[in-house]
C-alpha cells in the first residue's frame, strides 16, 4: 500500500497548506490516540503519548491541535515543550509511553513544519503502524465519554532528564576540562540543552544560535549554514565547532583550521576510534549519498559497509537487521545504536569529542584518515517520470563507470520531493568527475525530453 501522508520522516510541508494544517493535525492526533490507545495496547493500564516540538512559532498551534485530538481519543498527553527530536525518542522509552510525537521540520525554514512519531521502543514507526493511522484518518472523529477523556500535563524537568542521559553516554570521570569549543544550536530545540551538556562536562563553551524567536530557526546558522560558526572558531581559537540543526538530530563539525567535517567523516572517526580502543565496530550503514571515500576507508579498517536508501529510517532498519551499532548520512544524521535508537546530534558530538581526547590528536588530524573523494552533483529538471533504464542512459552510465575504473561511482536518483533527477559522480580526479557528470546530465536531459 502506498502511504498518502507519511514520507520517509513523518508528515512535512508548509504551514497552513494541507496536510500541515490545524484541522488535519487535530484529526491526526485523534487517529494516533485511537491507534496507540486502543489498537496497540491491551486496553488496560495507562495510555500516554508524549509531545515535543522545536522552536517554530507554529509549534504552539500544532501542539494544541494534537493535544485536543489525543485527549478526545481517551489518551493522556505529556507536554515536553521545546525538545530535540532524539530527546523525545529517549523520554518515550523512559516514561513507558505508547508513543512520542515531535512537531518539527528539522533543518527546514520556519515556514515549514511537520509531525513525526516514535513508537514505545523509541524507534520510528514501521510502515504498518503508519498505514493504520492513515486508516483512522478516513473515519469521523468520535469523542470519548467525559469520564474516559485523556488528561494533559507539562513535564517540568524534561530538559534536565535529557541532559543527564547525554552525559551518561560517556565513561565515568570523562571530562572536557581544557577543551574550548563553539556550539551553534540553530536557534532550535537544542538551545537550552546542548550548552548545558558540554559545560557540565567541563568544556569552555561559546554559544551561537541560542536565542530562538519562533522564526529564526535554521536562519543563517546551524548545520545547514556553518559559515558563522567557522568564523567564530577561528576568531576564538577554539578546538572545534559543533553545528546542530533545528531539531537536534544532525551534527557537523568545524575543525580548528576552519574546515567542515561532515557526517561521512564523523562516521569514519567514530568507527576508527572504536576499533582502536578494542570495541570492534561490527559494521557501518551509510546511504546512496555517502562519499565513496567512506566506503574505501571502511574497507581499509576491515569494517563491513553497506548503502541504503536516503533517510535515517532506512539506515536504522539496516543496522537492526544486521545487529550493527553505527550508521548515518553525509548530512550529519549519526546513529549510535548501542547508545540510542535514532540520530542524535549531541550524542554523536560527544562520541567525536571522546575520540579526540582518547587519541590525543586534533579533529583536523583524525579526519585525514579518510580521503573524501571529489564529487559533482547536477540536478536535472524533469517534467515527467524519466526512464533511467533507457538504453542511452544505461550506456552512458556504463561508460562513465568504466572510465572511473573502480575508483569512483555514478548515481542517478530521482528526487522524492522535487521534479528533478540528481546526477552524481565521484572519483579521484575532480576534472574528470565534472566532465562525466555533465555528460550524464545531458543524456538524462535528452531522455527526459522524450518522455
Amino acid at each position: 500500500m502506498v502511504k498518502r501522508f507519511f514520507g520517509t520522516d513523518g508528515i512535512r510541508g508548509q504551514v497552513g497548506e494541507y496536510p500541515v494544517s490545524v484541522d488535519f493535525v487535530l484529526k491526526l492526533g485523534w487517529a494516533a490516540g485511537k491507534v496507540f490507545g486502543d489498537t496497540l495496547t491491551s486496553g488496560h493500564g495507562r495510555k500516554l503519548i508524549l509531545i515535543g516540538k522545536d522552536t517554530r512559532v507554529s509549534g504552539y498551534m500544532f501542539e494544541s491541535a494534537l493535544q485536543a485530538g489525543i485527549i478526545a481519543a481517551g489518551v493522556d498527553v505529556s507536554l515536553l515543550g521545546p525538545m530535540p527530536t532524539p530527546a523525545v525518542s529517549y523520554l518515550t522509552r523512559t516514561f513507558r509511553a505508547q508513543a512520542g510525537i515531535v512537531i518539527s521540520a528539522s533543518h527546514n525554514p520556519f515556514q515549514d513544519n511537520g509531525i513525526k512519531f516514535f513508537g514505545a521502543d523509541g524507534f520510528k514507526l514501521p510502515d504498518e503502524v503508519e498505514h493504520e493511522i492513515e486508516r483512522f484518518l478516513d473515519l469521523d472523529i468520535t469523542t470519548s465519554e467525559s469520564i474516559n477523556l485523556g488528561r494533559a500535563h507539562r513535564v517540568a524537568d524534561a530538559a534536565g532528564r535529557y541532559v543527564e542521559f547525554c552525559k551518561g553516554t560517556l565513561p565515568y570521570r570523562f571530562s572536557l576540562t581544557g577543551v574550548k569549543l563553539v556550539v551553534d544550536c540553530a536557534n532550535g530545540a537544542t538551545y537550552h540543552v546542548a550548552p548545558d551538556v558540554l559545560r557540565e562536562l567541563g568544556a569552555s563553551v561559546l554559544e551561537l544560535g541560542v536565542q530562538p524567536d519562533g522564526i529564526n530557526i535554521n536562519e543563517g546558522c546551524g548545520s545547514t549554514s556553518p559559515e558563522r560558526l567557522r568564523e567564530k572558531v577561528l576568531e576564538a581559537g577554539a578546538d572545534v565547532g559543533i553545528a546542530l540543526d533545528g531539531d537536534g538530530d544532525r551534527v557537523l563539525f568545524i575543525d580548528h583550521k576552519g574546515n567542515e567535517v561532515d557526517g561521512d567523516q564523523l562516521l569514519y572517526i567514530i568507527a576508527r576510534s572504536r576499533q582502536a580502543n578494542g570495541n570492534a565496530c561490527s559494521g557501518v550503514a551509510g546511504t546512496l549519498m555517502s562519499n565513496f571515500g567512506l566506503e574505501k576507508a571502511m574497507a581499509e579498517l576491515g569494517v563491513p559497509f553497506i548503502r541504503t536508501q536516503v533517510g535515517d529510517r532506512y539506515v536504522i532498519e539496516a543496522m537492526r537487521e544486521r545487529n550493527w551499532d553505527l550508521g548515518g548520512e553525509s548530512s550529519g544524521h549519526i546513529v549510535c545504536g548501542d547508545i540510542t535508537t535514532t540520530g542524535d546530534g549531541i550524542v554523536a558530538a560527544l562520541q567525536i569529542l571522546k575520540a579526540i581526547l582518547e587519541s590525543g590528536q586534533s579533529l583536523y588530524e583524525l579526519k585525514k584518515g579518510m580521503n573524501k573523494l571529489p564529487q559533482t552533483m547536477i540536478n536535472v529538471p524533469v517534467t515527467n517520470v524519466v526512464d533511467l533504464s533507457d538504453k542511452c542512459v544505461t550506456a552512458a552510465v556504463n561508460s562513465a563507470e568504466q572510465t572511473l575504473a573502480g575508483n569512483g561511482r555514478v548515481l542517478l536518483r530521482p528526487s522524492g520531493t522535487e521534479p528533478i533527477v540528481r546526477v552524481m559522480v565521484e572519483g579521484e580526479d575532480l576534472a574528470l568527475v565534472k566532465t562525466l557528470a555533465h555528460k550524464l546530465a545531458d543524456v538524462v536531459e535528452a531522455a527526459a525530453a522524450q518522455c
